[in-house]
Parts: structure tokens; C-alpha cells; sequence
């Protein structure tokens, strides 16, 4: 078979088991949601109201029982069942239901991180006081609630505005973790290791926590490698969490009861470093959902970008009101060389413990080493798949293995190897240039033009030896970058709102670790470490998540939309050089904390105006009743249309193919800053289009003080044009606003039909990454 083929094959197998995990088989009650938005007022029973519905599909008080998995009743209004299709059918054209959602199994998506950011250990401790009254809500694998990154040293007892709990099975609340919940609807876990309890059995949940409002930990490394002082960016916040994760994913029914308990429960900022693999409409997307309804209450959600990058349309959880944070480089990459046996010496990407003291080992290629008993031959075996080697041939050397070259990622984990006694193994791959990984043996991944200069190497000498050193850490002179694997804009549902927001460090980042989960992307390495190195926008997310929690001890009556801003008008600008697709890569800069804090103006966006979004987005009046449960809400029309005057920190125009650059963006800014300021609207604009500022100079005498300016973009007929960007700034004597503003073409009625970007766009990440252990470990 083909080496493309084969790869299909395996994804194909990985989709097909999915949807096995998830909806099960032929006439089987499948899991799905039925989302009905606010709760109502007055005495209404939301549970009572649910199981009547049940009774009135099903036929009985006994069925609708067994069937109810989840009530949502704390925070919104709706609930998850197992039904069957032609209960499905039923349930649909019943009153009061805005979206029925099928259950889905979403992915999971520092010591020298917050410095690179310029975020000093002295500047985060400066809100300390105010920082106690901030709670972090974390959507993921749990918590390790022993590790010291957790410790309530000298902490007071939570804020009195707290009403969560701690579910106390294995597992211990403080005055750092101040609740602990977990969700278990699905039973595809049985026989695994999962602990049925909040602990955190598979390390991520422990790392994002920790980077976002970790404590102080001296001597924190993984085995010696990027030693330092570990903490997050709110090292004196409370945390909150939320087990929704498991082995086997993240199942949305529980994702959408987390979020239900979080904002009931009174948490401030919500983190969730989890996502879709394809795009749906806002109110069919529990995660959008959940941050919606957080938003009402005024709670920001923040959302890692996704890992299918770096193709166009892949970014997930778009949502206007959410944060949507992509993943970048910082200033350290960890390296192994390679020294062969002529001297020649190769650079790698790795994080490598292990030490083998400079002792040079016999070299094989892993074609030369097939094990034909399992059927396999020398065109198998030069990729060192698991059971394709020969162990006589291997045992006791360093193996050599190729590269797919049809640009897929063909790292292994290092288990073929392993379990054939070989000392190391040194693999081929261009496809993770930007990014390294841990493996459970001496390793180190080259570029397939140096793997060429091995082979040959290997070919031509009689007896070839070689090397692994042991990593090192190397500066990177080029951060940051936007990493490979983050998802890409544009928004594959509105192409008028620019996504992701920003972008924040997520490559090889340390932090706590479960000492019960792998250290390594091999699912069964034994080794227990305390701390972790991994990447993935699921370690970006909590970065900003982190940051809006800071933002928040700074002012803790700004909305969400106005800590988005804050982020979002600060960040640093991003050379565009480096990155073809521009802002769809990197939105609107990279973090910038420190200014975040006192960013001048901010785009302060209401529930109204989003309410009024979702109108052109093609909700009608009944379904804006049901969400945001008022009866006097409405929709002025229900022709979609765009979405131009959502207060949005950022200007993103998509241009049909062949149609002229036309459009009026309103937006209002609210001061912040100094009482009695002018600020001055300047842009940086490409010659491919015009832009006017009206009124281009905005004088305020008042903090809270807000002023409406319109932005004209004109220009010509454009076609096939990818991306163009420039930026609108207000500057006054003290502070810098800046928005990037995109032109971008899309194929025509893209621009006010999301059935129709949904059907340009969908496609799930497994289809470039097939689902196994090492993606999900380290690709989160």
C-alpha cells in the first residue's frame, strides 16, 4: 500500500472509532443536548421541565429517568439525554428548543515564559492582595492538588462570593484550590487508569492550572533541563476546577454542565484549553454556548486556537465573546546533537534526558532492520512503526528512521525502539522544525535534508557508529513565532470578526505535571517527574487566562469585552515577515501584560450588541427570547447581515472574489485612561485600499467617558487576494490603541451565509494528525 494511503487508513480507523466511542451502534440511545438558553424567571422547576419533555417523547416517567444525563438549571436552561432518532426527531419540534446538539468527544488542545513577556516575579506580586479574590475556572483533565505549584502558603480563606464545592473523592480542596468538580457521563474509560475523582490523571489539567495561577516554585525543571523558578501569571488567585477530560476526550455534554456549574459557582475568568475539530454555528457549539452565558454574568472565557495549523479555516472556538489565543514561540528551544562516527555532528530538536555520557553506539538504518516475520519489509520498516523491527538487529544500537515526506508528521513515540532494546533512536522530520518533544530514550529529530547526509553515511561505511547527547537549551534569536501547528484564521463562521484574538507563548513550556502521568509522549513510560515540558495552544490559552485574571485584580468591575480589549489593543506587534498569513495567524499581536493593565481606551461590547450580532448572524426574535430569557428582546430584521458594527477590538473586511472594498465599520471606545485626554487616530495602511477616520481626533473629560468614530475602507475590485493588513491606533500623550484591520478575499455569498463556511471549511484536525497518545499529550 501506498505511504499516503496507509496514513488515510489510520485516520480513517481513528474517525470510525470516535464515532463508535460516541454514538455507539445501529438503533443505540445516543447522547445529545438540548440547548433551550436562559433560565426562565420565577418558580420555574428546570429539572421538572425536563423530565416532562422526556416523558412526553418517550412515553414514560421510568424511560425519561433512565434517559436524563445532565440538567443545566444553575446557569442556563437545557439538558443532555440518550435518545433515538426518531426521539431526536420529536424533541426538535418541540417549544422552547433553540439547538439539539449530538454529544462530540473534543480534544484536548514556566518558569521562563511570563519573563519573556516582560512580566517580572516583582510585577506579578504587585496586585497580590486583590489577586486573592480573583478565581481562575479551569475546563480540563483535573488537578494534581498535592503539587507545590498548589500550595495555600500563608493564603486567606476563599472570597465570601465563592458558592462552588469540593467533591472530596481522592482528593483535598485548600485555600489555593478552592473548589473541584468532575463530570463523567461517558463510560468508554473502564478499564483505564482514570481515577474517578477531580485528581488529574493525565498531567495537562495540572500544567494549564499552574501556568495560569501556579505559586512560586524554586528548582523547578524537567530532569535538570530549563531549571528555574515556576509560577503563574496570578500566582495568589484562587483556582476552580473542572474535570470534564479523560482518557478518552472530552465529552460536550460535560463540557456544557462545567460550564453551568462555573458560573454559577462565582468564578471570574474561565480557561479552556479544549476545542472542536470542525466549525458549527455559535448556538450549536457548547463551548461558545457556555461563554456566552458566562459573559452575561460577566465572567470572560478564554480559548486556545487549536493545533490544526497552519491551514487556513482551522481555528476553533471563534466566538466573539470569547478570547480565542493561538500559540507562539519564546526565547529558548531545546536541542540534542547527533555526532556520528566520521565526526559529523547534527543538530536536533528534542528534549532529551537522558545521558549517554558520549559512549558512541553501533548505527542501523531502519530499513536495514525489518522484521519479515511480522510481515513487514525494508519500505515499512525505514519509518520504525511499532512491531516493523527486527530486535536482533536493533538491540543495543542507535536506530536511524525516515521521514513520510508527503507532509504528514511521522514522529514516533519511541516505543518501537524500546521494546527492541535499542539504546536511541534518531528521526527524520521538517514537519515539527519549530517545536520539541520528550521521548522515554536518548532521541533527537534532524531535518530530512541532514537525514539524507546520515543515510549515505550509513550506506557507505562498514561499520557506522554514533551518539545522542543530552539536551541542551539554546536561545531562539527569532522569538516569538507563530508555531506551526497553531490554528489559522480566517473565522470559518463570520468572516467579519478576525480570529484568533492574539497570540501568547505555548512552545515547550514547564510546568506541574501529574507524577502518575507519562513524562514522555510514550502512554507507557513509567517515569514520574513533578514537572512537565510540552506545547500546544492548550499551553498559550492559560498564559492569557493568567493575564485577564491580573487585568481583573486590576479592575474588578471591568466587563469581559473590556478585558478583551485591554488585551487585545496592547499586544505587541508581530513582524509580519515572518508570517505569511499575518494576522490569521497571530490576530492582533502577541501578549503584552504589563501595558494591559492601563491600555488608555477599551471596546466595551454589551450583551445587547451581541444579542444584536447573532440577529444578523440569522437567529431570529423567538430564538433571542429563549437565550437570553427576556421577552421584550428582538430582532430588528432577519435578513443576515454583517457584522460591521460589533464593538469588536479588531477590523476584519472579508471582500467577495471580483467585488470592490466597500464598507463602514462603527466602533465606540470608553476611557480609561487620564480624565481629560485627546486622543489622535493615525493608520498604517497598505496603497491597495483607503482608509478615513471620522472624527479623527476623540476628546474626552471623563474616565467612563464613551465616543462613537466611524472607519471608511475603500478600494478596488480585488481577486484571489489572500490576506492584506494594516491598523487603526488612537494615541493620546501616555497611551497606544492599536487594531489591526485585514482585507480578504472569500468566494462569493461567503459573507453572510454560515451554512455555506461551513461547507467551505469542515474538516477535523485528524485529518492531518491521526488520534493517537502523542498527539493528544502533546499537541493540546
Amino acid at each position: 500500500m501506498a505511504k499516503t494511503g496507509r496514513f488515510m487508513v489510520w485516520v480513517l480507523y481513528s474517525l470510525l472509532l470516535e464515532s463508535f466511542l460516541v454514538h455507539g451502534i445501529g438503533d443505540e440511545r445516543k447522547v445529545h443536548i438540548i440547548y433551550m438558553g436562559d433560565k426562565p424567571r420565577g418558580s420555574y422547576s428546570a429539572a421538572e421541565a425536563h423530565h416532562s419533555m422526556l416523558q412526553t417523547v418517550l412515553g414514560s416517567t421510568f424511560s425519561a429517568r433512565e434517559s436524563l444525563v445532565h440538567s443545566y438549571e444553575r446557569s442556563f436552561n437545557g439538558f443532555a439525554a440518550k435518545l433515538l432518532d426518531e426521539e431526536v426527531e420529536k424533541m426538535k419540534g418541540m417549544e422552547g428548543v433553540i439547538s439539539l446538539i449530538p454529544n462530540q468527544i473534543l480534544k484536548l488542545h514556566t518558569t521562563r515564559s511570563w519573563n519573556f513577556m516582560s512580566f517580572s516575579e516583582s510585577q506579578s506580586n504587585l496586585l497580590a492582595p486583590q489577586e486573592g479574590d480573583v478565581i481562575v475556572g479551569l475546563l480540563d483533565t483535573g488537578i494534581w492538588p498535592e503539587s507545590a505549584s498548589f500550595s495555600d502558603y500563608n493564603m486567606t480563606a476563599p472570597p465570601a462570593k465563592w458558592k462552588g464545592t469540593c467533591q472530596n473523592v481522592n482528593f483535598t480542596c485548600n485555600n489555593k484550590i478552592i473548589g473541584a468538580r468532575y463530570y463523567k457521563s461517558h463510560n468508554s474509560s473502564k478499564n483505564s487508569d482514570d481515577i474517578i475523582s477531580p485528581r488529574d490523571t493525565e498531567g495537562h489539567g495540572s500544567h494549564t492550572a499552574s501556568t495560569a495561577a501556579g505559586r512560586e516554585v524554586s528548582g523547578a525543571s524537567y530532569y535538570g533541563l530549563a531549571e528555574g523558578t515556576a509560577r503563574g501569571g496570578v500566582p495568589n488567585a484562587r483556582i476552580a476546577v473542572y474535570k470534564v477530560c479523560w482518557s478518552f476526550g472530552c465529552s460536550s455534554v460535560d463540557i456544557l454542565k462545567a460550564f453551568d456549574d462555573a458560573i454559577a459557582d462565582g468564578v471570574d475568568i474561565i480557561s479552556v484549553s479544549l476545542g472542536s475539530g470542525w466549525p458549527v454555528p455559535y448556538m450549536e457549539d457548547v463551548i461558545a454556548i457556555g461563554a456566552f452565558h458566562a459573559m452575561r454574568r460577566g465572567i470572560l472565557t478564554s480559548n486556545s486556537a487549536g493545533n490544526s495549523g497552519p491551514y487556513p479555516y482551522s481555528v476553533s472556538n471563534y466566538s466573539p465573546w470569547s478570547l480565542t489565543v493561538a500559540a507562539s514561540t519564546i526565547d529558548r528551544k531545546f536541542v540534542s546533537q547527533v555526532v556520528l562516527g566520521n565526526g559529523q555532528i547534527y543538530l536536533g530538536n528534542s528534549i532529551n534526558s537522558f545521558n549517554l555520557n558520549g559512549t558512541s553506539y553501533s548505527l542501523v538504518w531502519g530499513g536495514d532492520a525489518a522484521n519479515y516475520s511480522a510481515g513487514a519489509d525494508t519500505d515499512i520498516a525505514r519509518y520504525c512503526y511499532p512491531g516493523v523491527l527486527n530486535s536482533y538487529k536493533v538491540s543495543g544500537k542507535i536506530v536511524f528512521c525516515e521521514s513520510l515526506n508527503d507532509g504528514s508528521p511521522s514522529l514516533n513515540d519511541g516505543s518501537a525502539i524500546l521494546s527492541s532494546n535499542g539504546v536511541g533512536v534518531i528521526m527524520a522530520d521538517s514537519f515539527f522544525s519549530d517545536v520539541a518533544f520528550s521521548y522515554p530514550l536518548p532521541a533527537t529529530v534532524i531535518s530530512t535534508e541532514d537525514a539524507q547526509k546520515i543515510l549515505e553515511y550509513i550506506r557507505s561505511t562498514e561499520n557506522p557508529t554514533a551518539t545522542i547527547l543530552i539536551g541542551e537549551t539554546w536561545k531562539d534569536i527569532v522569538a516569538p513565532h507563530v508555531v506551526s501547528f497553531s490554528s489559522r484564521g480566517p473565522n470559518p463562521i463570520t468572516p467579519d470578526i478576525l480570529k484568533p484574538d492574539l497570540t501568547a507563548p505555548g512552545v515547550d513550556i514547564l510546568a506541574a505535571w501529574s507524577p502518575i502521568a507519562p513524562p514522555s509522549i510514550y502512554f507507557d513510560d513509567k517515569r514520574s517527574v513533578d514537572f512537565n515540558i510540552i506545547s500546544g495552544t492548550s499551553m498559550s490559552c492559560p498564559h492569557v487566562s493568567g493575564a485577564a485574571a491580573h487585568v481583573k485584580a486590576a479592575h474588578p468591575n471591568w466587563s469581559p469585552a473590556a478585558i478583551k480589549s485591554a488585551l487585545m489593543t496592547t499586544a505587541f506587534v508581530v513582524d509580519p515577515n515572518k508570517h505569511p498569513e499575518l494576522e490569521f495567524a497571530y490576530g492582533s499581536g502577541h501578549i503584552n501584560l504589563t501595558a494591559a493593565i492601563q491600555p488608555g481606551l477599551v471596546y466595551n461590547t454589551s450583551e445587547a450588541d451581541y444579542i444584536n450580532f447573532l440577529c444578523k448572524q440569522g437567529y431570529n426574535t423567538t430564538d433571542i427570547r429563549l437565550i437570553t430569557g427576556d421577552n421584550s428582546s428582538y430582532c430588528n430584521s432577519t435578513v443576515p447581515g454583517r457584522a460591521w458594527d460589533l464593538n469588536y477590538p479588531s477590523f476584519a473586511l472579508a471582500v467577495e472574489d471580483g467585488q470592490p472594498i466597500n464598507a463602514v465599520f462603527t466602533r465606540t471606545v470608553t476611557n480609561v485612561g487620564s480624565p481629560n485626554s485627546t486622543y489622535t487616530a493615525s493608520w498604517n495602511i497598505p496603497s491597495l485600499f483607503n482608509v478615513t477616520v471620522d472624527p479623527p481626533v476623540l476628546t474626552f473629560s471623563n474616565i467612563g467617558e464613551a465616543k462613537t468614530f466611524w472607519v471608511s475602507v475603500n478600494g478596488p475590485v480585488i481577486s484571489q487576494q489572500p490576506i492584506v493588513s494594516g491598523a487603526i491606533v488612537w494615541k493620546d500623550d501616555v497611551y497606544v490603541v492599536r487594531s489591526p484591520l485585514v482585507v480578504y478575499n472569500v468566494l462569493p455569498g461567503a459573507t453572510n451565509s454560515s451554512s455555506y463556511l461551513l461547507k467551505q471549511s469542515k474538516f477535523d484536525g485528524s485529518s492531518k494528525f491521526p488520534k493517537n497518545n502523542f498527539l493528544r499529550q502533546n499537541y493540546n
